[in-house]
């Protein structure tokens, strides 16, 4: 994993363009001490650099976050914390950015549960279609106040060495094609592309599909070859992605959202004094609303550019809700499947999540 960083900083002018300069190593003592730059709020800060990692690159959303997260920290410590973020690539594949995340080779990362599907069973939660509220707003206060996720779920994620700090989502995911999809007889023997979860698969395989599993940096290659046929991501991805320039449709099926987690190495969170954990907590919390500001103006921008886009031309297909029903009735079955297949503990956390939900829609 350090030969994988050291060459990422070496050698990757793009995935590595805002953590260039510094050697990127950590002060051992994680900021103790009483020497160091006083930040804004009259407390002392030693200085260090942090590496904060995401999925995505410059521009998208997970990218922007952490540059806005970097710039609040520096501002508050008056630069004596300095983080750098790194785009998609930078650090290797998702599972690689896992993997050096538990490591310690960085100290933050923005990650996708879908990733971790295999280590953390419970997080392929986020996989279930249709848990979610079809409004993006619910959605985000229940990420926002959920003991389940917030309280249960980060325990699990604990036990790998990974602390989830907060859970926001991406936005609404929709579905690309070139067949144009919207019943479920359209997913008869669809090559759906799907991140690293057992779930995923089952919820796919409800809809008649053939998902696999493929990373991003890899996927306009295969959806341009006809390797798989179809994705699923928020619009904002599918468009800045260009996977728009290989697939003649974009359903807006509300079937899920993507949701991301801020999340930090438990160790070294756990060693940071009590003033800078507060700091990084309080940052993370003042993040929420501003994030999803960001995602919403994203995918409200990007699909519009796709509508108006006459040198790729995209068809938006909306789902009724009576098309909504029909995968809904298909995709409800799989939760037994995550609670008698998937999860550790009997469903608990998704039993309690469910209810946490009907408290927010009111239904």
């Amino acid at each position: 994993m350090l030969s994988l960083f050291l060459a990422a900083c070496g050698g990757n002018s793009e995935g590595d363009s805002e953590g260039s300069g510094d050697s990127g190593e950590t002060d051992t003592e994680q900021g103790s001490g009483d020497s160091g730059e006083e930040g804004a709020s009259g407390q002392e800060y030693e200085e260090q650099t942090w590496r904060f990692i995401t999925e995505e690159t410059e521009g998208q959303v997970q990218y922007v976050y952490a540059q806005e997260f970097a710039k609040r920290i520096s501002e508050k410590t008056d630069g004596a914390i300095t983080i750098e973020p790194y785009e998609y690539g930078g650090l290797g594949s998702e599972t690689d950015q896992v993997a050096a995340l538990q490591d310690g080779a960085v100290e933050m990362a923005v990650m996708s549960p879908g990733f971790t599907g295999n280590m953390v069973k419970e997080g392929q939660i986020f996989a279930l279609h249709f848990l979610f509220p079809e409004s993006v707003e619910q959605t985000q206060e229940i990420l926002n106040t959920s003991e389940a996720l917030n309280t249960d779920l980060k325990a699990k994620y604990e036990e790998h060495g990974i602390t989830p700090l907060a859970f926001w989502t991406e936005g609404a995911t929709a579905w690309s094609s070139n067949d144009g999809l919207q019943e479920p007889s359209d997913f008869d023997g669809f090559k759906m592309r799907i991140q690293e979860s057992p779930l995923m698969q089952e919820s796919y395989k409800a809809y008649g599909a053939s998902p696999q599993a493929l990373s991003w940096s890899e996927l306009y290659t295969a959806l341009d070859r006809g390797t798989v046929d179809g994705q699923e991501n928020p619009v904002f991805f599918i468009y800045d992605a260009s996977f728009h320039e290989v697939q003649d449709t974009v359903t807006i099926s509300n079937h899920n959202n993507y949701v991301a987690m801020t999340t930090v190495n438990t160790d070294w969170y756990n060693g940071l004094p009590e003033h800078v954990q507060k700091l990084i907590d309080e940052t993370t919390q003042e993040m929420q609303d501003w994030i999803f500001k960001e995602q919403e103006r994203q995918n409200s921008e990007y699909l519009e550019e796709m509508k108006n886009d006459t040198e790729n031309p995209t068809e938006v297909i909306e789902l009724t809700e009576e098309q909504r029903a029909e995968f809904k009735e298909l995709a409800l079955p799989v939760r037994d499947y995550y609670r008698e297949e998937i999860s550790t503990v009997n469903g608990e956390i998704l039993d309690k999540l469910v209810e946490e939900i009907k408290a927010v829609t009111g239904e």
